[in-house]
C-alpha cells in the first residue's frame, strides 16, 4: 500500500522542461553475508530516473526532448540539483545538462 502512495504522489511530479527526477543509487554497506565493507572515496554518484520532463525549446520554438528516460541510470555531478522529499523519501532534480552520462551494463 506504501509503495502505491509513493508512485501514485510521483505521478503528481511532472519535472519542469528539461529537468529529470532521479532517486540515488547507494552502494550496499555489507555484504550479503554480513561483513561490513568499508566506504570507499571513490565511489560512483549514480541514480536511476525516477520522471523526466517533456523537454526544452530552441530560439524557433522547436521542443527539444530529453534524451533520458524512466529507468535509465545516469552519472550525476558531486555537486547541484535540488533535494525534493516525497513520500518520506529523498529524490534529486537536475537539469539534463548537468548530467555527466548514462551508465549501460
Amino acid at each position: 500500500m506504501e509503495e502505491t502512495g509513493r508512485n501514485q504522489q510521483l505521478g503528481r511530479l511532472i519535472p519542469s522542461l528539461n529537468r529529470v527526477l532521479f532517486e540515488k543509487i547507494v552502494p550496499p554497506s555489507k555484504t550479503s553475508a554480513g561483513i561490513l565493507l568499508p566506504e570507499k572515496t571513490n565511489k560512483l554518484n549514480s541514480g536511476k530516473v525516477v520522471a523526466v520532463g517533456p523537454g526544452t525549446r530552441d530560439r524557433d520554438g522547436k521542443l527539444i526532448p530529453v534524451t533520458v528516460k524512466e529507468g535509465d541510470t545516469v552519472l550525476l555531478p558531486e555537486y547541484g540539483g535540488t533535494e525534493v522529499k516525497l513520500c518520506e523519501k529523498e529524490y534529486h532534480l537536475f537539469r539534463e545538462d548537468d548530467l555527466l552520462g548514462t551508465l549501460h551494463d
